[in-house]
């Protein structure tokens, strides 16, 4: 219980140093460019302590949930003192404005890059493309499975015959063809030997080396998984198995990381597109159906997965987790919608066309975009971003999603 708690706790403290990291993204940029920064906060609510240096003032707050960076002059709207208009941020130019407002993103990104490249280095990324060549793996015996029992029970008795042994076969061979037939997956050479019978020809790479070797298929009876049974060819002979994570040295761990980034990137677009049509599953899952593992989770349902997996020692599943909630938290933010970042983006370049179109037209710039006339919109999307969490929340309460 200890370990749980603990990895709950874990796992929220590294979302909290996520999202005040994020806001740290907004706030260095946003100082080298020469913008205004009033305040500089980690957590929400009463002030534990706080500070003043460079015009800055930094603090702590009693509630560990993020932080802001307050940047004077964000949109035209925010009032700024005569001293800091000159550094009020829509002053700057647009590509500098996107720079700071997608920092925070970009600092998620880099998070989640440098956890992959950890564990690339340490326990080793999950293995995307195991191999599915027709490897040996062992030889045993070709024995008839009945029954569920027999058939979850290896053990073989005194008089089962042990065809791919007794032709010669051994661990680390790779079949190319099976009676002329070839086999590029081990699915494949399953397939073939199960409708071959008597004497077949296998066609073996070992060691470098073509072998041709002469396998007694004998047919035995096997429970498929229709529930009948079926006489198939079997010569004993199990897969080679995978391994379920590959590790890197410091150096080709950057290559792999990359590689792994971009296939997380892609799983979690796919995530945030799927996300609206998911949501009837979560308000079912509140009233008692079974929760679908795909669900959207909050905060609170990922820290819980999180100290499941640190209670089994599964740091690996922790660590994507982590991962891969940097890389949907960056992404989710860059949306085009207000008040997220990518929706002050949005407006922003907007402004850039728009004005470009008028300068074409020979009329002068219209300036800043009036924010009045978006909070409607602004204000919905709130609601329904509140409602959507409260929603995250109560099914990770009442049923929340488990480690299998």
């Amino acid at each position: 219980m200890l370990a749980y708690i603990g990895g709950v706790v874990l796992f929220a403290l590294g979302i909290c140093l996520s999202v005040a990291l994020h806001e740290a993204g907004h706030m260095v940029t946003a100082r080298a460019f020469g913008m205004k920064v009033r305040r500089f906060f980690v957590g929400y609510g009463p002030t534990v302590f706080s500070f003043r240096r460079g015009g800055v003032e930094y603090g702590l707050k009693w509630i560990p949930l993020g932080g802001f960076c307050d940047i004077a002059g964000m949109t035209a709207l925010d009032e700024v003192t005569p001293e800091e208009s000159p550094k009020a941020m829509w002053r700057f130019k647009t590509w500098k404005r996107t720079v700071v407002m997608s920092a925070g993103s970009i600092t998620h990104f880099v998070l989640g890059f440098v956890v992959l490249y950890l564990m690339a280095v340490t326990m080793g990324l999950p293995n995307t493309n195991p191999s599915t060549d027709p490897v040996i793996a062992t030889t045993s015996c070709a024995r008839s499975a009945v029954t569920p029992d027999q058939a979850r029970n290896p053990t073989c008795a005194p008089g089962d015959p042990k065809p791919a042994a007794a032709a010669g076969l051994l661990a680390g061979d790779k079949v190319l063809s099976v009676g002329g037939k070839p086999t590029p997956t081990w699915s494949d050479m399953l397939s073939t030997v199960q409708a071959s019978s008597g004497p077949t020809a296998f066609q073996i790479l070992r060691n470098g080396q073509t072998l041709t070797l002469t396998v007694d298929i004998p047919k035995v009876q096997r429970l498929a998984t229709d529930g009948k049974v079926k006489d198939v060819g079997m010569i004993g002979a199990s897969a080679a198995s995978q391994p379920s994570l590959i590790g890197y040295g410091p150096i080709d761990a950057v290559g792999g990381t990359l590689s792994f980034t971009g296939t997380m990137f892609t799983e979690t677009w796919q995530r945030i597109v799927e996300f609206p049509s998911r949501m009837p599953a979560v308000v079912e899952s509140i009233f008692g159906a079974e929760r679908d593992p795909n669900t959207p989770v909050s905060v609170l349902g990922a820290s819980r997965i999180g100290g499941e997996a640190v209670e089994r020692g599964l740091w690996e599943i922790f660590l994507l987790l982590l991962a891969s909630l940097n890389f949907f938290m960056g992404m989710f933010n860059l949306l085009p919608l207000l008040p997220m970042d990518g929706g002050h983006i949005a407006v922003v370049w907007y402004e850039r066309v728009r004005d470009w179109f008028r300068k074409v037209r020979g009329k002068v710039a219209a300036g800043p975009v009036d924010y009045t006339k978006l909070s409607a919109v602004t204000l919905v999307l709130v609601v329904i971003g509140g409602g959507i969490t409260l929603l995250t929340v109560a099914a990770d309460i009442v049923n929340p999603i488990r480690l299998p």
